[in-house]
């Protein structure tokens, strides 16, 4: 149902790109000599006459990355920013394999026509889709249809999906109303009345699409309901109410021919998942040369300045909730836990706080790690473990997860890590259980430049010793 375009709009934007790609690259032969007047550019006399067979070896390539990369499905990339990452992964692998082309074919092309191709077809190629959005905005749908929605439940999840519906235009979806048993909602703005009133009213507005977001207890309902429509051309959707129980998201996938819902499924895909360890393997390796010195330094302060372990190994919930060990420089005194009672107090509205800034268990060594953070350089090794990420929410200790709502929870829908957006949006000075939203914003905006931006603000933060303690 939600899909920005047709399949007569995709094909069209495949020769469309093709040609983008063909017109820049005869340009960039063309333009070569007028360009002769930039100071880094080696001058030529004529203009460049390109082999033909560029002219179809570039186009056909490109576009086939870009369906490799899923750009031409008009079910996905409905936000602005997901064809954008799409656009330029896409242009980024094309070029690597256009630039092995021409190293094993036409090496005598220059590097400046092959660059200044690539850049103003990628500028095209992103221009004429921004356009297009721009031209859904403003309500203009050239040779578009309005498939007109009819939602059966006007509850949460149903009110819901309306404002999914009026928020992304160019899905080409107008809805129309909610029809509802409960007489209470009767009087709310879009009820256009009952369920009894289902065909009635599909006819009569000319209904394409409806989509059923009823409670779990209305099931019998439910199957009146599909059973009364299935002569009318219309296509029916079913939300199920299970999706509230959701960690983060639920998927639909198939087994054995029968559709089964997952409803613990992981918020990164496949691609980013992999993305993301082999972000944090890269910068582990990278770091420990020069970080395992600084910690054997660490390691022996601790041991002349309390009896007692050199590292804390306590228990952690992580991602989808499973229990690991987490690796930290120990800080307190060795009977710490049997002296959490004494620490822990609870604020005006009740919450429990567990962290405070004189806390008597803390070591003189152990002060001036946490300030520093320094504490917290044995998760490296969970990192390379695979228990841990660089970046994520912080794992959270067993014993505060059991008092989590169910909202909480969705936390652990993404490795937890050694540092994340709570950390550098205030530390200790929000206490991480009483904040939870500081970690859903990471859970639902992740990419992997938000991670870049997250370990950069990190340094800074260490460096301030801002809320540690």
């Amino acid at each position: 149902m939600f899909r920005r375009f047709s399949a007569n709009f995709a094909v069209l934007s495949v020769f469309l790109d093709a040609l983008i790609m063909a017109v820049c690259l005869h340009l960039a032969g063309v333009l070569r000599v007028p360009l002769n007047q930039l100071s880094f550019v080696k001058f030529v006399a004529e203009p460049v006459q390109l082999p033909w067979e560029l002219y179809l070896l570039f186009p056909m390539l490109w576009v086939g990355v870009f369906l490799l990369f899923a750009v031409y499905d008009g079910r996905k990339n409905m936000r602005v920013w997901m064809e954008l990452a799409s656009l330029t992964l896409g242009t980024f692998l094309a070029t690597i394999s256009m630039a092995g082309i021409l190293f094993l074919t036409y090496r005598d092309i220059s590097r400046f026509l092959f660059l200044f191709f690539v850049g103003s077809a990628f500028l095209l190629l992103v221009g004429w889709r921004m356009l297009y959005r721009l031209i859904l905005r403003a309500g203009i749908r050239p040779g578009r249809e309005i498939h007109k929605v009819l939602i059966m439940g006007a509850g949460k999840v149903g009110r819901t999906l309306q404002g999914y519906v009026k928020d992304n235009v160019e899905a080409g979806l107008q809805f129309v109303g909610f029809l509802d048993d409960d007489p209470v909602k009767h009087d709310r703005e879009g009820v256009l009345g009952s369920l009894d009133d289902a065909r009635k009213v599909i006819e009569t507005k000319g209904i394409e699409e409806v989509v059923i977001a009823l409670p779990r207890s209305a099931h019998d309902r439910l199957n009146q309901v599909v059973s009364e429509l299935h002569d009318l051309p219309v296509r029916v959707w079913v939300i199920p109410d299970y999706f509230s129980l959701a960690l983060h998201q639920a998927t639909i996938e198939e087994f054995a021919g029968i559709p089964l819902m997952d409803l613990r499924a992981p918020a990164l895909t496949e691609y980013q998942r992999m993305m993301k360890r082999a972000f944090d393997l890269f910068i582990t390796v990278l770091s420990l040369p020069l970080v395992l010195p600084l910690m054997g330094a660490i390691a022996l302060a601790i041991r002349l300045d309390s009896p007692g372990p050199i590292f804390y190994t306590p228990t952690r919930v992580g991602e989808n909730g499973r229990l690991f060990r987490m690796y930290k420089f120990r800080t307190m005194v060795q009977n710490a836990e049997m002296m959490r009672a004494t620490v822990e107090v609870k604020d005006e509205n009740g919450n429990l706080v567990h962290k405070r800034k004189d806390d008597p268990r803390v070591t003189r060594v152990g002060r001036f790690l946490r300030r520093t953070s320094l504490d917290e350089l044995p998760q490296l090794f969970n990192v390379l473990e695979g228990t841990m990420s660089l970046i994520g929410p912080r794992p959270e200790q067993p014993y505060l997860v059991k008092m989590y709502d169910l909202w909480q929870r969705k936390r652990f829908a993404v490795p937890q890590g050694m540092t994340g957006w709570w950390q550098v949006n205030g530390r200790s000075d929000k206490p991480m259980h009483l904040h939870t939203e500081e970690d859903l914003y990471y859970v639902q905006h992740y990419s992997i430049w938000l991670d870049l931006q997250i370990l950069l603000k990190t340094v800074w933060t260490v460096l301030r010793g801002k809320g540690a303690y």
